[in-house]
C-alpha cells in the first residue's frame, strides 16, 4: 500500500513540475542578466559536446564567468569529467565509469550532437583545471546514487588541493552525504546544495527521499542551486534575507530570466546571456 502511495505522489510531483515548467516559459517576464554569475552548463553544452575540453574552451571564450562540470571516479581512482555514470550516451563506448580504468575511458571518443564520434576524449579533472586555471569560477558537481562513486570526495579534494584550485572552485551536489563529507574534510570549502523540484508550492529534496527543503538544516552552506521552476520570488527573497545566495538551472533563453533576487544562472547557452547588459 505504501509503495502505491509513493508512486502516486511521485506522479503528482512530475505532473505539477511539468505545469510549472511550461507555464513558466509563457508567463515569466524578463529579468536582468547583468551582474549575475553566468555559468556554462557542462561547459556550455550548446557550444560543443558537453563536458569536453572543446566545449569548456568555447564556454570560456563566450565570456561566461563560471564553468560547470560533472565528475566520476574510475576503477583505478582517477577523476574524469562526464555527466552520466556510464559512457553510453556521450561516447562511442559502453560501460559504467566506476567499473572502467582511466585507460579504458580515455580510449573512447566523445560523440557530437548527431551521435558521430569526434576526435575528443573524455577529459580528466586535471585537464579541465589546466584549461580554467583560475580564469573563472569552476562549479563542480559530484553525483553519488545507489552506492556509486565511492571515495570520490577524497580523490577530488586531493586534486584540488594539489592544484591549488580551491580558491576558485565551488562543489555542488544533490546528495547530503557528499556535502557533509566534503565539509568534514575542509570546513572552509565553498559548497552548494542542488534542489530539483517542489510539491504544492513547497520545495522538496529528491535524494531518495521526499523531504521538505529547510535551509537551516544546511548551516555549513551559504548557496542553493534550484531547478528554475522550483524557485519562487518569495523563497529567493527569504533566502537572501537570511544571507544565502541562489542560482537557477538550466535556463537557455535570456527572455525567460525570472524577476527575483538571483545571484547566478546556469545555462547551455552562455554566449546568449553574457550579451545581456540591460533589463530585458
Amino acid at each position: 500500500m505504501m509503495k502505491k502511495i509513493m508512486i502516486a505522489v511521485f506522479i503528482l510531483v512530475l505532473l505539477w513540475m511539468g505545469v510549472s515548467f511550461f507555464g513558466g516559459i509563457f508567463t515569466r517576464k524578463g529579468g536582468e542578466a547583468a551582474g549575475k554569475v553566468i555559468t556554462g552548463h557542462r561547459g556550455g553544452a550548446s557550444l560543443g559536446p558537453e563536458n569536453s575540453l572543446g566545449c569548456i574552451a568555447a564556454g570560456l571564450d563566450s565570456g561566461a564567468s563560471s564553468i560547470e562540470i560533472d565528475v566520476h571516479i574510475t576503477s583505478d581512482g582517477e577523476i574524469v569529467v562526464c555527466h552520466d555514470p556510464t559512457v553510453d550516451r556521450t561516447t562511442d563506448g559502453k560501460g559504467a565509469i566506476n567499473d572502467m580504468t582511466l585507460e579504458e575511458v580515455r580510449s573512447l571518443r566523445i560523440l557530437d550532437k548527431e551521435g558521430n564520434p569526434t576526435d575528443q576524449k573524455v577529459p580528466t579533472l586535471d585537464e579541465v583545471l589546466d584549461l580554467i586555471d583560475g580564469k573563472v569560477e569552476l562549479l563542480l558537481e559530484i553525483k553519488r546514487t545507489k552506492g556509486n562513486n565511492v571515495g570520490i570526495e577524497k580523490a577530488v579534494m586531493g586534486i584540488l588541493n594539489r592544484r591549488n584550485a580551491l580558491s576558485y572552485t565551488v562543489i555542488q551536489s544533490f546528495d547530503d552525504s557528499v556535502l557533509e563529507a566534503l565539509h568534514g574534510m575542509d570546513p572552509d570549502l565553498r559548497l552548494e546544495k542542488l534542489l530539483f523540484g517542489k510539491f504544492w508550492g513547497i520545495p522538496v529534496i529528491f535524494d531518495g527521499t521526499f523531504s521538505v527543503f529547510t535551509p537551516e538544516k544546511y548551516d555549513y552552506i551559504r548557496s542553493f542551486n534550484f531547478f528554475h521552476p522550483a524557485l519562487s520570488a518569495s523563497l529567493s527573497e527569504s533566502l537572501h534575507e537570511k544571507g544565502y545566495r541562489t542560482r537557477i538551472w538550466t535556463l537557455d533563453n535570456p527572455e525567460g530570466i525570472p524577476q527575483m533576487k538571483l545571484d547566478g544562472i546556469i545555462t547551455d547557452c552562455p554566449d546568449l546571456f553574457v550579451k545581456v547588459d540591460r533589463p530585458l
